[in-house]
């Protein structure tokens, strides 16, 4: 009796309401949309339910204060301790004895960087360690034209370029240089380093592939690391190590989702002094379907009839070339950096290069400068024939003639990497550490006798990394940079200086 009684008092209540709520208004259309909601999809009805519950109880649910102290409170004295007991991780690694050394005997120029430069302790010395191959420095023209476009422009934009730092010198420098290249587009950037380190991530990211060299500069290296992408090394400028990496990248690639797929290489390479065979790479990469970043840092300016670099060098056409990265500080004594390529690639940059995006603008005297370097290799490619002359004297004075050293530059390369031959360091069985002293000193000797040359040097390694993460070394070597401000007998005097310290450090008794 009871249980009936509950039920018809339950009924009661459950008729009650609905005629309550039937007196709301709209309630008649809720209640034909939940019915076919439910009819259609139950699972949504569901849903629904759980998302009108949990807003009720969200709403319903107690407030706390997002200031509550949830930390442990410490005294002065406990702070003090932990302070005094903490010891930061060093940035760097500290100096070794020979780079504490090194440091104390680099010579210090004073005044203006030419072929003759003046040392802090009024000395006077033939400099073949800068990358004033041409002499530009002293040029007065150059001067003048940079000193009326900064009494124009100013110092600098003091903006990025997508915002107002960009300047109709900078347009006109990007068609200059794309016009110079043969190329459809341009685009600079303020710092050469950062270029090829920007333009990389800016195409290849993670899950992408790329395929470089072992030998590739340090600005390549850093760009490759910020991609993220998939890394595949081959020999250094070997190209049937090339052609089997990238085939087989590309049947490991066969069955899986597509990818881009890059090839990074340099024209000149900065570590070695040697020349891509540019031809052969397009092939391959045409052949397996990748696309082509070719950092000219070292041989834009240099290589070709005029300058163009190791397309005009080679006779290839630079529209085969998917990207060509340069640089307008070296050879050509003005700043910067660029990348030319089609319009899409370089309209791509200009929304997605972190160097381009988020750096203020090459200032305006610098992309003159570059401009009328272009002018003047286009107009008097004697400045280039007379560089290679003097290659070939200092070339004449070193390499063949010389029991302990041999170039591993190309013979156009105006920078010489001058490496011990691979039977003195077997013989001797010299280490890397010993090389790298024999050489600075071969440095410290020709700078007593009046000429000024450096080292190779890399990046110091990083703190805690593994010889995994060290991979390629570089090799320990001297470099020699030519100049045409130099006459052929100065050349061939600086040449047999360089001989002369080679042949009296590696003889001297120990």
């Amino acid at each position: 009796m009871d249980l009936q009684y509950a039920q018809h008092w339950l009924n009661d209540i459950l008729n009650e309401v609905s005629t309550q709520f039937q007196k709301v208004p709209g309630s008649a259309i809720f209640l034909r949309y939940v019915k076919s909601s439910y009819q259609n999809d139950p699972v949504r009805s569901a849903v629904e339910l759980f998302l009108v519950l949990f807003a009720i109880r969200y709403l319903l649910s107690p407030k706390y204060s997002t200031q509550k102290k949830s930390y442990v409170t410490l005294s002065d004295e406990e702070i003090d301790e932990l302070v005094d007991d903490w010891t930061p991780e060093p940035l760097v690694a500290p100096q070794t004895q020979f780079e504490e050394a090194e440091n104390e005997k680099r010579p210090i120029i004073v005044g203006p960087t030419g072929p003759k430069s003046k040392l802090s302790n009024g000395r006077t010395v033939t400099n073949l360690a800068s990358y004033n191959f041409y002499n530009l420095v002293g040029n007065e023209t150059l001067k003048e034209k940079a000193i009326q476009v900064l009494r124009t422009y100013g110092v600098g934009p003091c903006s990025p370029p997508g915002f107002y730092g960009t300047q109709d010198v900078h347009i006109k420098t990007e068609a200059d240089i794309a016009a110079h290249l043969g190329a459809p587009a341009c685009i600079m950037y303020a710092q050469a380093f950062s270029t090829i380190s920007s333009v990389i991530p800016a195409f290849s990211k993670r899950g992408d592939i790329i395929v470089a060299d072992k030998a590739v500069n340090y600005a390549i290296r850093k760009g490759i690391q910020i991609s993220r992408s998939t890394v595949r090394w081959y020999e250094h400028n070997d190209l049937e190590d090339m052609e089997r990496v990238l085939g087989k990248v590309v049947r490991e690639q066969s069955k899986k989702p597509l990818t881009r797929r890059f090839i990074v290489t340099e024209g000149l390479f900065e570590n070695v002094g040697d020349m891509l065979d540019l031809p052969k790479t397009i092939e391959l990469k045409l052949k397996y379907k990748f696309r082509l970043i070719l950092d000219e840092t070292w041989s834009f300016g240099v290589l070709g009839r005029t300058g163009r670099g190791i397309t005009e060098h080679q006779n290839v056409d630079a529209a085969e070339v998917d990207m060509i990265v340069g640089s307008l500080a070296g050879p050509l004594c003005a700043g910067g950096g660029f990348c030319a390529g089609s319009d899409e690639i370089v309209e791509h940059q200009r929304i997605s290069a972190a160097a381009y995006t988020f750096s203020a603008a090459l200032p305006a005297m610098l992309a003159t400068t570059a401009s009328e370097v272009l002018s003047m290799l286009e107009s008097n490619p004697e400045m280039l024939t007379s560089v290679r002359d003097n290659i070939k004297t200092m070339w004449a004075q070193l390499d063949p003639r010389s029991d302990w050293i041999y170039c591993t530059s190309s013979a156009e390369n105006p920078i010489m990497i001058l490496a011990l031959k691979l039977e003195v360091v077997l013989g001797r069985k010299l280490s890397m550490a010993d090389q790298e002293q024999l050489l600075q000193e071969v440095v410290d000797e020709t700078l007593a006798n009046g000429v000024m040359i450096t080292r190779v040097k890399s990046m110091p390694r990083a703190i805690n990394a593994t010889s995994k993460d060290v991979g390629w070394e570089l090799q320990p070597a001297l470099k020699v940079c030519i100049t045409s401000g130099l006459s052929r007998k100065e050349i061939e005097r600086a040449g047999i200086t360089i001989r002369h310290a080679v042949t009296k450090i590696m003889t001297r008794k120990r």
